[in-house]
């Protein structure tokens, strides 16, 4: 009895929840569709087909995107395919920028330091001996060799060609000459100083001229290769070809400056020279500098009697101070002026050389020289007017022994 009252009570509860239940529960709502996570676009799944218009649109966007980017790539490559050098790239064909070079030959070390090839001198037909006056030893040299050191040495390589090719056979000239006829040494036959003409080797002329050693060297070589084995005659005999750097407006008549006469040294005009950098000078000494060089007594506080006479081309011929008289050569070397042709003004206890010219003045001017090249003259023309009466001869005619040797 109990027992089916409880069981009838509690039918009736769960009959109560139900129908509660049924009252919270909202009308119409339709059961939502449970989508995986794989299968969902967005957090808020509706699926959609895409419209066909929207399919065409992006389809001609990436047929133009392909068109842009295609067409200038192969625009470019087809103008690399017909122009071999193309902007910033330059294309170099060894074989046919050089088709006559032969194969596994190589650029010299000297071609490649300078950009162009060496210059090399002629033939030399015998060699010099030339005593080194800096470490007293003697080195054989080439003929050509040695007159390219020569002109190296004795005249400006930015001098014109046609200056330096008279330089180089004024160079082999005296060479040829003081071989033949000049004083015989038993151990050398001249030296590298001014006592016989200043020479400077390979060595000496790369330290001085450093990277432009090969350009500078190139166009001596090129002078003495131009001028192979000439040397100036007079009367079938090499010439004593003297030189100088600047004349003072005319060069000097051998007897004015030596003791002898000498037919083909005579005063010519030269008035390129001035333009020379070196055609004026001062220099300054103290009377009792000028008393010891000259070996005579001077006082410094008195005016020093001075009587001067002069060649025809304008330098000194003599000058005789406080009574002493001097040669105008003798006085230039004694006290070391660049010129016979000065004057001299004293104040208090000093002396004021101002001199024209550089160098003895006898022969050729190199300065007239390359005057007379700018303005067109060539080294024959050169040569004839400041030696007069001369030849240019080859050495091996005028000279055979040596050539024999």
């Amino acid at each position: 009895m109990h027992n089916k009252k409880y069981k009838q009570k509690n039918t009736a509860i769960h009959k109560k929840m139900k129908q509660l239940q049924q009252k919270k529960r909202i009308p119409n709502q339709p059961t939502q569709k449970i989508v995986p996570f794989s299968n969902r676009k967005s957090t808020y799944y509706n699926h959609q087909r895409p419209s066909p218009w929207k399919q065409m649109i992006l389809g001609v966007f990436a047929v133009l995107i392909i068109f842009i980017l295609a067409v200038p790539a192969i625009i470019v490559q087809i103008t690399k395919t017909d122009n071999p050098i193309s902007t910033g790239v330059e294309v170099v064909d060894t074989e046919e920028e050089n088709p006559d070079k032969e194969e596994g030959t190589e650029d010299t070390s000297e071609e490649t330091a300078a950009g162009e090839e060496a210059v090399e001198v002629g033939a030399s037909p015998f060699d010099v001996s030339v005593m080194r006056v800096s470490n007293e030893k003697v080195e054989n040299v080439p003929v050509e060799q040695y007159v390219a050191g020569v002109v190296s040495s004795e005249m400006p390589t930015e001098f014109e060609m046609e200056a330096l090719k008279a330089q180089a056979v004024a160079a082999r000239t005296f060479t040829v000459n003081f071989l033949l006829n000049g004083e015989k040494n038993s151990s050398y036959d001249l030296t590298d100083s001014t006592q016989h003409q200043v020479y400077k080797g390979e060595q000496e002329l790369q330290e001085q001229w450093g990277a432009e050693y090969q350009e500078k060297m190139n166009k001596i070589n090129q002078a003495v290769k131009e001028t192979e084995g000439q040397i100036i005659t007079y009367n079938k005999a090499p010439i004593t070809a003297s030189f100088f750097s600047t004349s003072n407006g005319y060069t000097e008549n051998s007897e004015d400056y030596w003791e002898s006469e000498v037919a083909y040294l005579r005063s010519v005009e030269s008035p390129w020279d001035k333009n020379a950098p070196e055609f004026t000078s001062q220099t300054t000494l103290s009377v009792a500098e000028v008393s010891e060089a000259l070996q005579v007594p001077l006082q410094d506080d008195k005016k020093i009697p001075m009587e001067i006479s002069h060649t025809d081309s304008g330098r000194v011929k003599e000058i005789t101070v406080a009574g002493n008289t001097f040669t105008g050569p003798e006085f230039r070397d004694k006290l070391g002026l660049r010129s016979s042709d000065f004057t001299i003004e004293q104040s208090d206890n000093h002396l004021i050389f101002t001199t024209q010219g550089y160098g003895h003045g006898v022969g050729m001017s190199q300065y007239g020289a390359n005057g007379m090249a700018a303005e067109g003259k060539n080294y024959e023309d050169i040569i004839h007017y400041y030696y007069t009466d001369v030849e240019i001869s080859q050495v091996s005619e005028i000279a055979p022994t040596l050539v024999s040797n």
